[in-house]
């Protein structure tokens, strides 16, 4: 039978983002962030490696139906005002894959 603290350390979300920004800031040294906060470096890697993957996975954003414009050449185009200023405009017949890639690439 074990008796005395669990070994096993529970973090919250925001301590692990503490970590990760500390330990991959320019000019840190990851063993060092990871002493002072006593974490296996393997760990803040695994962290990073989980928040990589996370950013990296479809995310929805907040969007807000302007309006629809018509035109001869496309019927009923949706525009989407990105952040930025850029606009884009996406007609009915677009295939949905197509309208998803220019999102992507231009969030």
């Amino acid at each position: 039978m074990l008796t005395g603290p669990e070994r096993r350390r529970r973090w919250s979300l925001e301590d692990r983002a503490q970590i990760l920004a500390e330990a991959f800031a320019p000019g840190a040294v990851v063993s060092e962030v990871a002493r002072r906060f006593e974490v296996s470096t393997g760990l803040l890697y695994t962290w990073r490696r989980q928040a990589l993957v996370q950013q990296a996975e479809p995310a929805f954003v907040q969007a807000k139906l302007v309006g629809f414009a018509s035109s001869d050449a496309v019927e009923l185009a949706m525009t989407v005002d990105f952040p930025n200023g850029v606009k884009v405009r996406i007609g009915s017949a677009a295939p949905c894959d197509l309208a998803a890639a220019i999102m992507r690439a231009l969030q």
